[in-house]
């Protein structure tokens, strides 16, 4: 079997696992913090440990180009989460702000 046929490239920055919505960034997450593969099946048990070892071999021999994909897909994932910030949506302005009054009213009773 062809390596590249265990993982579906839904684009430039999504690379998936055939047959799952896991991309290969979350299993490598696990592998670049020093998981041992049988670890990451404990972490995302719905893979085999053929798809996990897969994803690794992948990795290994593909790492500039795979190393690249990370960095963009941590890039793209911070530049959500900035957008997200600066405008959060109006229920997160309503607890922070009901957070806020409790923090004042406790400190008011100290």
């Amino acid at each position: 079997m062809n390596l590249e046929e265990y993982f579906e490239f839904v684009g430039p920055d999504d690379i998936r696992i055939k047959g799952h919505r896991i991309g290969i960034d979350d299993v490598l997450y696990y592998y670049l913090e020093g998981y041992t593969p049988e670890e990451i099946a404990a972490q995302l048990p719905t893979l085999s440990l053929e798809e996990i070892y897969a994803t690794i071999t992948y990795y290994l021999q593909n790492r500039a180009e795979v190393d690249a994909y990370l960095t963009r897909l941590a890039a793209w994932r911070e530049q959500r989460y900035q957008e997200w910030a600066a405008n959060p949506p109006s229920l997160v302005q309503r607890l922070r702000a009901l957070k806020a009054d409790w923090e004042k009213e406790r400190a008011a009773a100290s």
